[in-house]
């Protein structure tokens, strides 16, 4: 069995599946793992998951991607926002809430309606007021579901459950913690207005920890069930979307990060958190010398997953049928919220619609005005970055869409600026991977994961915008108009 002294496996916990990668000092992919998991929606606005089946994925991603390998640290990447409540032996004692659960879009409403400050309570945590934010969530649970608030011994998200059990020591990282709305960006701690309206003391939650921080070994029964070496290291690691910027070495000024997976983000780099006048931007922290501000979308992929199945089309015909459609859908306009969206307005309730239907539009109508709708959005959070001030010189993107050169080419026409895409789609796996080698000294002398990330990342390819890029631009107005005109009527319909 090969030793390889210097590989580092990355274990990225996402939404829907758990990917490991194993990757050598200069990025090279030795072994890689995937595992799913379902998402259940038993009722209206609920999205949550097993947190027990989540485990057993992960250790069947950790165990391909390890197999016949010897690795020298583990480090995790994990989506955000999530919430999990455990007993005194770490053991969950309900589902995860997952980011995309909106059951507590009442809470935030009426918080954000005058019951709280919330712009300020947003400028001291740097996570926006909503539905898909721990503390609201707690307020829920609180209000809605008082025995499970009450059965917790501990609350944290997936990657603290499994962090947890992997090593024994329960552990929250600051880029994770600064997305749960309960952390003070500039203090660093738990802030305790939000505590109190979370009805949770600061003992209730874990641990906070740096991105780099070197949790503890890998506990001996968890290693010899992954088939890892006893004994190994466990880096806390981050938040997928701060560790996507890192992976895409998109960490310095002006450089701006865009993912679209199941949902989309776009994500800039800074020297010091700050959240914009308006609260439309989130902050959420990378490292101690790094945070990142931008904004997410909760429609990316998932959009086109739902077209393809209430269309009767599998992906690839869809993405070939809205090629061959001009831009614009011939007048027909999607607002692609079929969850509740996030930012720039941070409003669950407004729903999704097609506006300007004909006869003579067909599938591929309908497909391309979603992924226009997608991109639309992402573009209204470009445009709310350069308000808040932020220079952006370079985009960079990865995700599941970058497979497609038709999405591709919509994203940089509607962003209205040249696209790089960087080689492989490992941006959060391989943030991840720089974050452990710096905590277990496998950087050398001097350098840090930031600088290091800026030099390695090779853009293979970059997408410049089309004559259509024009169009977009002159549709973003039209589209905030349609979302400021449709928020009383849907609100209406309940």
């Amino acid at each position: 069995m090969p030793t390889d002294p210097d590989a580092v496996l990355a274990v990225d916990l996402g939404t829907t599946s758990t990917k490991a990668v194993l990757f050598a000092p200069d990025g090279t992919v030795l072994g890689e793992g995937d595992a799913g998991y379902p998402l259940a929606e038993p009722e209206p606005g609920a999205a949550v998951q097993d947190p027990e089946a989540i485990w057993e994925a992960v250790g069947d991603a950790v165990a391909a991607a390890a197999a016949g390998h010897r690795p020298v640290v583990v480090v995790f990447s994990g989506a955000m926002h999530g919430l999990l409540g455990v007993d005194d032996r770490g053991d969950p004692v309900g589902p995860l809430l997952t980011w995309a659960d909106s059951r507590a879009a009442g809470v935030a409403a009426a918080w954000r309606a005058g019951a709280v400050d919330t712009l300020a309570l947003q400028r001291r945590t740097g996570t926006p007021v909503h539905a898909m934010s721990p503390l609201c969530k707690l307020a829920w649970l609180r209000r809605d579901r008082p025995s499970l608030h009450a059965a917790a011994a501990r609350w944290g998200g997936l990657k603290e459950f499994v962090v947890g059990r992997a090593t024994g020591r329960r552990v929250t990282d600051a880029s994770c913690a600064s997305g749960t709305g309960l952390r003070d960006l500039r203090s660093r701690t738990w802030d305790d207005e939000a505590l109190g309206l979370a009805g949770v003391d600061a003992d209730a939650l874990d641990e906070l920890v740096d991105t780099t921080a070197v949790v503890g070994p890998l506990a001996d029964r968890v290693a010899d069930g992954w088939g890892m070496p006893r004994g190994v290291p466990v880096v806390a690691g981050g938040g997928d979307g701060p560790l996507a910027n890192l992976g895409l070495g998109a960490v310095r000024p002006g450089v701006l990060a865009c993912s679209i997976g199941t949902s989309g983000a776009l994500r800039l780099a800074v020297d010091e958190p700050a959240v914009d006048a308006r609260g439309r931007l989130f902050c959420y922290e990378l490292t101690v010398e790094r945070w990142v501000i931008g904004g997410a979308v909760t429609n990316g992929g998932v959009v086109l997953d739902w077209a393809a199945e209430a269309l009767g089309a599998d992906v690839p015909t869809l993405l070939a049928e809205a090629a061959a459609v001009p831009a614009g859908a011939d007048g027909l306009v999607a607002v692609p919220h079929l969850l509740a969206e996030r930012a720039p307005r941070w409003d669950g309730a407004l729903g999704g619609a097609f506006l300007n239907l004909r006869r003579t539009h067909g599938r591929g109508h309908l497909a391309r005005a979603l992924l226009e709708g997608v991109c639309l959005q992402l573009r209204l959070v470009l445009e709310s970055t350069r308000e808040a001030g932020a220079a952006v010189d370079e985009v960079r993107a990865t995700g599941g869409f970058a497979r497609s050169p038709f999405w591709r080419g919509l994203l940089a026409d509607v962003l209205g600026t040249p696209v790089g895409f960087p080689g492989g789609h490992q941006g959060s796996a391989w943030g991840a991977a720089l974050l452990g080698m710096q905590a277990v000294g496998m950087l050398e002398p001097g350098v840090d994961a930031l600088t290091d990330a800026a030099e390695r990342v090779r853009i293979d390819g970059t997408t410049t915008p089309s004559a259509a890029a024009g169009f977009y631009a002159s549709r973003l107005e039209l589209v905030e108009r349609v979302q400021d005109a449709l928020g009383g009527v849907i609100a209406e319909l309940g």
